[in-house]
């Protein structure tokens, strides 16, 4: 417990420190944003500061800190040092400078920011990948969520009843101002979603549940490699490159630069709060990793969130962590779907305003999520994983490109160009290693990552000598 307790400390003294640190880097100031410069009612909308914390939050945290950081505690406690040291210096400046960076771009998308620092190939790799991402996230979010509702309903109420009207519900969300939906019922489902971690937190202690210390023993049952894999397992929680696609749509609504940091970097700590609650509380429930592991087999990631709330908090706290848990992937599904419109109308230069052009852009779209649902969700978590870390490492590299292009000093780059070279090596190995990718030996896939993430790190250095030299001329 005393590792847990730590871990929190290490986050809030995190936000306080480094995220100031951050902020600097970046240089907020009180130019006009574009939720007043670009206002249409419709995406470009402001919101206060709290609400816009909340929309960021709920946006975010999804299943991935919930179901993600169960899994990565199968690896042991050593998860809490990924959650905490990946929020802090990655998670957190990933979120941060992906909003501001649009921001300061009129709320372009990662795609339009990635192609302006990285060029137009680049460009249309974030556009395939991101709106790819953005489906998978949608489909894995309607699954879970109606997979749970199922469970507390009636049986003529099945997962595929609640599939329907989860889909219907996110045409809504889609198509409708951010106001009217998400704007409104967002801060509400934001106040759930901390009570029910709040709610797990005091299962844990009142319950007299242990909570191991942090180790770096790897204590997987399967005895699955903590390299590369616990650190795709828990994507949402420590870093996560979906939440790139999420930024930039509050960066369309926020009202000031300097209100960033409390948007961006506090909803990613938050998140990762969170992860730290359900991991702990993972492996105290069932009293070790094997445990756990067993559990997540035998009954499913909803079915071991519904053990978890139930028998830490009775009926009634049960299905208030439940609630909690439901509101969380159908609150990121939403906005998932919301934000591949928004590519998608920025690559055909489709003007939002009108309600024929958003309709063009989003049957299509639910009709294909609704389409993979049929898909086994444990397939479709593992490609959402790899894909989330793959999106991550490229969006550090392109905050990398961003300040160089606007700071005299050749080591300030360094706080997303670590990271990205970081992100770079897992994303690598991980998919030449894993069976839903190339499959290849450890012999081939370690050497493979780090050769990749060596060779991603040099050229960025190359091209801040370049820069520096341009300068100097």
């Amino acid at each position: 417990m005393v590792s847990l307790i730590i871990s929190f400390i290490v986050l809030i003294l995190g936000y306080i420190f480094y995220g100031s640190f951050v902020e600097k880097v970046f240089g907020p100031d009180d130019r006009m944003t574009p939720a007043y410069a670009k206002a249409d009612g419709v995406d470009f909308v402001p919101l206060k500061t709290g609400k816009a914390f909340l929309v960021q939050l709920l946006n975010i945290a999804g299943t991935g800190p919930i179901f993600g950081a169960l899994m990565g505690a199968c690896f042991g406690p050593v998860v809490f040092l990924w959650i905490v040291f990946g929020a802090i210096l990655g998670g957190g400046v990933h979120d941060y400078m992906c909003g501001m960076i649009s921001e300061r771009h009129d709320g372009a998308s990662i795609a339009e920011l990635a192609g302006k620092y990285m060029g137009r190939v680049t460009r249309w790799v974030i556009r395939i990948f991101g709106v790819l991402l953005l489906l998978l996230t949608g489909t894995v979010f309607v699954t879970s969520p109606a997979t749970l509702l199922a469970r507390l309903t009636p049986d003529v109420l099945n997962v595929t009843v609640w599939e329907v009207i989860i889909l219907i519900y996110y045409v809504l969300a889609t198509l409708l101002p951010i106001d009217k939906i998400i704007g409104r019922l967002y801060p509400i489902f934001g106040v759930v979603l901390i009570l029910m971690a709040v709610g797990i937190m005091a299962g844990i202690i009142m319950g007299g549940y242990s909570v191991p210390e942090i180790s770096l023993e790897n204590l997987h049952p399967e005895g699955l490699e903590v390299w590369p894999f616990m650190f795709v397992t828990v994507a949402c929680g420590a870093i996560s490159g979906f939440h790139a696609t999420q930024a930039p749509m509050i960066s369309k609504c926020i009202t000031g630069e300097k209100e960033g940091k409390k948007i961006f970097y506090g909803a990613m700590l938050s998140e990762s709060v969170i992860a730290l609650v359900w991991a702990a509380g993972g492996v105290a429930f069932y009293g070790a990793t094997g445990g756990l592991f067993q559990a997540l087999e035998n009954l499913g990631q909803s079915g071991v969130v519904y053990d978890i709330s139930t028998g830490m908090l009775g009926p009634v706290g049960g299905i208030l962590a439940i609630v909690g848990v439901i509101a969380c992937p159908i609150t990121s599904g939403d906005t998932a779907f919301r934000s591949a419109r928004l590519i998608i109308a920025e690559i055909f230069k489709m003007d939002q305003k009108s309600i024929k052009n958003r309709l063009i852009i989003t049957i299509p779209l639910l009709a294909v999520g609704a389409v993979l649902t049929r898909l086994d969700f444990n397939i479709l978590w593992r490609y959402f994983s790899w894909s989330n870390q793959t999106l991550a490492m490229i969006v550090l590299w392109v905050a990398s490109v961003y300040i160089a292009d606007n700071n005299s000093n050749r080591f300030i780059p360094m706080i997303t160009a670590i990271p990205a070279a970081f992100m770079s090596a897992v994303s690598a190995t991980y998919i030449i290693l894993a069976e839903e990718g190339f499959h290849a030996s450890p012999r081939i896939a370690y050497p493979a990552g780090f050769i990749f993430a060596l060779g991603c790190f040099i050229t960025f250095i190359t091209y801040i000598r370049r820069v520096i030299h341009n300068e100097a001329d």
